[in-house]
Order: structure tokens, then sequence, then C-alpha cells
């Protein structure tokens, strides 16, 4: 089976020497360094690993996991071993999503260029698979891992069982006139194109088939005319459907003489289906489709909590892992906590607690290297500055000579400005938002020179919703502290963005300007949007709002980002490091735009005159009714790889996020021990008021009388990047990793207004 990918991949001496295995030291911390054997398998696609060679091996990883390579200089870890290992015979393996690096040491310098020069050529060659490609490399994980002996070929038994494996529950008689007919060679075993046959046919898609025989007159073909018939009344494609029609029978159909022809046979329509073009996120929102143009005040900011940490708030560990990774998913707006530290140079931590500390020019290094690597919008650096004056000098010595000209140090074109500069205006610009020093043109504020979010995790909620971001004049006198020595030079590096701290809204209005910028404890505002959902939109659209969580959230949990989206906040801030439906929604939004880390609000949120409330949204908005039937699933994952007999019970639940009228959630019944080709055929229907904030996510289950229903996957994505009609919704793990070729099948329809529908 291995085969199938080994005839496209280079014949390469790294790779060749990979596939002989190198006994190679794994690095976990300094005091955990052990000698591993590291074996590149002949699918060429898996790393297994054993305590020497020759040892019993186990699988490490899949090339399909790794992100990138990096050289041992840039490893944290390495760095702090120099002196027993020569950096040059070090290197870092990371993986996609929150699973940490592999740190390895080889015996020699050549030893870690074989690794480090193979790795890179797979994973290149792993990125620019196509989707037959992808395919083929998943059955050959399958067939890796069913062939129990490893002789490149599969008995009836080892088929059943790798049927379990795979989620399939089949009668025995049945799976056995399977495997005869795809035994052609008569052989009583299945080798490559056998075993890919086989595949065939236990993936037929009856439902598919059904829908093609319903456009199709002959059932043999779709003509072009009876194609652009299907894309106009079901995939609501409109004008467009003929052009589209052609240009897709172009890409999916298999045989040219179909491609001549116009016509679009069974193989190419579900090609079509389960492509990007069949997907239910729109093709046209993943470029850059928005306007760029707009006051930054006017977007949300994909923005991170904490960044500098990769664990929990209290004993996590702080690395500039946790930036690298950040930016790497588009985040634009980063947290950096610097104190005192040894030897005159300031260190990034979280104040008070046993989080471990990292050098604050290390981590300006990381940024000025990974800031836009996914994106040419500016990187916000919201500093919470606690040091002492000398130390703040070095903070703007770092600033200034790490990131030379990508940092912002004075206002665009020398212009006094009347409003905040756009995205566009600042492409590969680094800003720095912090406290500045009053000018004498300004009015001076009352404790305006207190920390901007000093909470210290071990103080209670009440002490924490009270910080000097949000005081209300009467509570001025009582939180007076003395005030922090601003150093002139790191005030004069802060030029957009001024953290002032918040009173009210009619003070703000009164004593505040564009440039200036609060930040609100989750608690705070949360009240605020109860008591004054329209004050705070309003607020939110000449002025940038930064929301981050409560202070009590020590192991590092996070809130619905949703309920402060509504209220146009920008910079509503997530702990990245941590899974969960939160950064589902985070990821779901930020997902269209190129990911670019910027989306534009809906107008309403960026109208100075706007009476919307987000906790009493009224008309004009087009309230819409949503009408999903769930049809199928496709090759669903295991919950629990380890028990081989367990088959999944899959369900899938709808949840829709938007306002609080809108946020809802309905289910499908469970199907009972199916995992691989489920059928649901259920519709579920949805009234959503304001659309335009509106966030769908899919859920798949597995069924559970006993316990909580196990998750399996997901997928998020804004209401307004959503295709209509028969749709493929690739699943995504709880990191937000591609779990393919695992879908479910759905039909999708719109319509105005909220009246009952017949289905």
């Amino acid at each position: 089976m291995a085969y199938l990918l080994q005839g496209r991949l280079p014949i390469n001496q790294d790779l060749l020497l990979m596939q002989k295995g190198t006994l190679m030291r794994k690095v976990r911390s300094k005091s955990w360094k052990k000698l591993r054997f590291f074996r590149l398998q002949d699918d060429g696609m898996t790393v297994w690993h054993a305590r020497q060679a020759g040892g019993r091996a186990k699988p490490s990883f899949s090339i399909s996991d790794v992100d990138t390579v990096r050289e041992g200089h840039e490893s944290e870890l390495l760095r702090n071993l120099a002196e027993e290992f020569p950096l040059e015979q070090g290197f870092t393996i990371v993986f996609h999503g929150r699973r940490s690096n592999l740190d390895l040491v080889a015996n020699s310098v050549q030893e870690a260029q074989t690794w480090m020069q193979g790795l890179q050529l797979l994973v290149g060659f792993v990125t620019n698979m196509d989707q037959q490609e992808r395919l083929d490399q998943w059955l050959s994980d399958w067939f890796q891992r069913g062939d129990k002996n490893q002789d490149g070929r599969m008995s009836f038994g080892e088929v059943q069982r790798l049927l379990h494996l795979m989620n399939v529950e089949m009668d025995q008689e049945y799976a056995f006139q399977l495997f005869q007919t795809a035994d052609t060679s008569q052989s009583g075993t299945l080798e490559g194109e056998e075993f890919v046959e086989f595949y065939k046919s236990l993936t037929q898609r009856p439902e598919v088939q059904e829908l093609f025989e319903k456009f199709s007159s002959d059932g043999q073909k779709l003509t072009l005319l009876e194609f652009v018939d299907f894309l106009q009344e079901e995939q609501k494609e409109g004008e467009r459907a003929s052009d589209l029609a052609l240009e897709l029978i172009d890409r999916y159909e298999p045989s040219e003489s179909g491609k001549l022809r116009h016509v679009l046979s069974m193989d190419g329509f579900l090609g079509y289906l389960c492509s990007k073009d069949g997907d239910i996120f729109n093709p046209t929102c993943h470029p850059l489709y928005q306007d760029m143009t707009q006051p930054l005040n006017h977007y949300y900011i994909n923005s991170s909590h904490n960044t500098y940490l990769v664990g929990d708030q209290l004993c996590g560990q702080s690395s500039v892992e946790g930036y690298i990774r950040a930016l790497k998913r588009g985040c634009r707006c980063v947290e950096v906590d610097i104190w005192d530290g040894p030897s005159g140079e300031p260190i990034v931590y979280h104040g008070h607690t046993l989080t471990s500390r990292i050098p604050f020019k290390d981590v300006v290094a990381a940024i000025g290297q990974y800031a836009f690597q996914m994106s040419d919008y500016p990187v916000i650096l919201s500093l919470e500055n606690h040091c002492s004056w000398e130390q703040q000098e070095i903070i703007v010595r770092h600033l200034t000579e790490i990131l030379g000209d990508q940092l912002l140090t004075t206002a665009l074109d020398g212009q006094t400005p009347t409003q905040l500069p756009s995205p566009e205006d600042l492409r590969r610009k680094i800003l720095v938002k912090g406290k500045k020093l009053i000018l004498e043109e300004e009015e001076e504020e009352p404790e305006a020179e207190l920390e901007a979010e000093q909470e210290s995790t071990l103080d209670l909620e009440a002490q924490l919703e009270s910080e000097p971001q949000e005081l209300s004049p009467r509570s001025e006198e009582k939180k007076k502290k003395p005030k922090a020595i601003l150093c002139p030079a790191l005030s004069a590096l802060v030029v957009y963005l001024k953290a002032v701290t918040f009173y009210s809204f009619p003070h703000s209005r009164e004593h505040y300007h564009f440039y200036e910028t609060s930040s609100f404890s989750e608690t705070k505002a949360k009240s605020l949007i109860k008591e004054a959902g329209d004050e705070f939109v309003q607020h939110n659209t000449w002025q940038l709002s930064r929301v981050y969580p409560s202070g009590l959230r020590t192991d590092s949990s996070n809130y619905n980002p949703q309920e402060f989206w509504n209220a146009g906040c920008q910079m509503v801030a997530m702990n990245m490091q941590t899974a969960g439906l939160e950064m589902d929604l985070c990821d779901g939004l930020f997902r269209q735009n190129a990911g670019c880390g910027y989306v534009l609000k809906p107008d309403f949120l960026r109208d100075a005159q706007s009476s919307f409330h987000p906790e009493r949204p009224i008309s004009p908005f087009k309230a819409q009714t949503l009408i999903i039937q769930v049809i199928s699933g496709q090759q669903l994952p295991k919950v629990d790889n380890t028990k081989e007999q367990s088959i999944v019970d899959p369900l899938v639940r709808v949840e829709i996020f938007g306002v609080r009228p809108d946020t809802t959630r309905q289910e499908t019944s469970y199907v009972e021990n199916n995992g691989f080709n489920p059928y649901w055929g259920q519709t579920l229907r949805f009234r959503v008021l304001v659309p335009e904030l509106a966030l769908l996510r899919f859920v798949v289950k597995d069924y559970d009388w006993k316990s909580r229903n196990d998750f399996i996957g997901q997928y998020t994505l804004p209401w307004s990047c959503m295709q209509q009609g028969y749709r493929h919704i690739h699943l995504l793990s709880k990191d937000g990793l591609s779990l393919h070729p695992a879908s479910i099948f759905v039909h999708i329809c719109t319509q105005e207004g909220l009246e009952e529908v017949e289905s």
C-alpha cells in the first residue's frame, strides 16, 4: 500500500538515511534527555521510535502533523542546553495545533542536517498534495495500521480488525463478499489496488447517487444544462451558474471525453460536492475581500490574553512559543507583561505567580520574526509595564533596535489625525499600546497614570473587578496609589493606542480622544452591556476597547467572545492555548478575509448614531429563517483509538451564537454503531433576528447514555460566509486541525422573515 505515495516521492539520499533510522537524544527539559531510535517508515509519511535500534517501535508522528522544522539555535530549550550539546546538532519539530514541540539532538551536524532537510522535503510534499493524494495518504495510513504483521497484504481477519478501527460495524457475510470481490488475484489477501477497490465499495454514497439521478435524465451523466439547473435551483448560484458549470466540469470531471462533451459523471459530481467549491464555507470569503481602509476601531481584531503562557495562569510555562503560535494563527494583538529582571534585563511573566520567566528581548525578537508571516496587517503590542525607570529604558532599546522600521514611532505622514488610521495605512507596522505621559495640551485625567491592567491572579474577584481600568469617579479617592514613574522614551512609543482608565461612557465622550483606549474585565464588560449596551456600541464606533478574561480563570479557560463582539468590542482577548467552544468561535469569526486577523464590523456597529442594543435588538435588521437538513456523515474518527471494538453512535448538534434571542441549539437523534457512513436525514429550523452577527457551529458527538456525549469534531463559520444548497462540512479537531476525510453532508436553505416554512 505504501507504494501509493512512494511512487510520487523523490528518491532522495536524506530520506533513504532516515528510513535506515538514527539514534538521537529526545529532550524535554534540562533534566529529561533520553536516547531514542527514530526511523522514517517505508510509506515515507510516518516516523516511529524505539528505545534502541531493533527495539519495539511505536508511532511518534505523521508528516501531516508537522508544521515546520527549526534549527537548534531557534529553540528556547536547546539554547538553555548549549553548554551540553552543540546547537548545530539540535533541531525542533513544530506540530500543527497545540501539540508540544519535539526537541531532538543528533550525534553529528550531518545527521541533524539529514533529518531537517528530509523532513522539510516531506512537509512540502504533503502541503502540495491534491485531494486524491490526500485520500491515498489516508488510505495508506489505515493500511499500515491494519496490516498487523507488516507483510504488505491484508487477510480477511486483518480487514475485520481494520473495519472496527475505522468505525465500521458490518455484517460478517457482507464484509467477506466485498473482500472476495476486491480480491481479484484470488490470493486470499488484499494488496495495494485491491484494498483501494475494497474501500471504494465501502464508501458508496446512495444519498448522492439519488440526488444525481434526480437531475440526470439518463442516470449516467449530468448534461451542461442539467448541471446548470442543479446549480441554480439547489445551490442558489444565480446568474453565474452557466459559467460556473463549465468551470466545475473542467475542474472535477475525471474523464477527458466528459470534459470535451461538457458533461459530469457521478464521480465528477461527487468530486465537486466534496471539494472546496461544494464546501459550506463560501470560497469568495477565503481571500481578502473586505474594505481594509476604514479606521482601526471599525474592525474586530484577533486578540490574545497573556500571550506568553502556554499553560495555566498560576504555575504554567511562559514561552516565546506562545507568541509564535498566536501570530501564526493570525492573532494581531498580543499581550506582554513586563517586570524588572536580573542583570538589568526586563523579563516577561504573569506577575506574583509561579509561572516561568522569559527575557523580554527574546519575546521582541520572536514578534519581529513572526509578526507578518500570516498577515501584513498591523500587530498591536499591549504592554503591561511594571518596570523601573532603568529597565523601561532597556525596553525602549530592545523595541527600537530589534523591531527597527517595523515599529511605529510617529503619527503617519506627521499629520495631526482626526481618526485612527486603517489596517491598510498600517501594513507591516507594530504599534505599542500602553500608558502615555500627559501632554500639556491635553486635560489631565484623574488617576490616568495608574496601571491599565494590573490584576494579580491571586486577588479576589471583587478586587479584580474594581481595578484602575474600571473606576467610577466616586471610587477614585479610595483607589489612589503611588504613581508609577513612566519613562518619557517609552511614553513616546505610544502613538495611537494610549491606555486610559474607564470611568463611564459620558466621561469618555467628554474627556477622551479617539486615540485613547480602555480595557474591561469580562465581568465589567458584561454588566455594561446589560446596563447600557447601546452606549457601549456607540463608544466602540469611535474608540477601541479591549476585553480580557477574569483573573479567577486560573486554568486559562475562556469566556464566550460573542457577547462582546455583539457590542462592537474590537479586541476581545482570548487564552489561545486553551481549546474548546470559545476558541472555535474565535477561529470561526477570523477564518474569513484571508485569516488576516481583521474583520469589518457590521455597518450598524460602525455608525456613530447607532441605536442598536445587543440585549434588545429591534428592526431594521433583516430576520431570517434557516432550514438545515442534516443528511449523512462520512468517515468519522473514533473518540478513543485504544478501544478497537467500540464504534461511535454519532449525532449532529447545530448551534447558533449571536445576540441573546438568536443563541440556541438543536440536534439530531443518534445513529447506532456507525461512524463510517451514518445517515440522519433530519431537518432542523432556526429563526435568526440579527444574521449579521450570527456564527454557526456544527458539532458531531458520540452519544453516551451513561455520561456526557464525547466530542468527535466541529466546524464553525460566520453566517455571512455560509453557502446554501447541498454542502459538505469538513470537520476539525478540538485543536482546529483537519480531520480529513471526516465530513457531514447537509442541505441548507435561508429565507427572509420569521414565518413558518414547510419543508
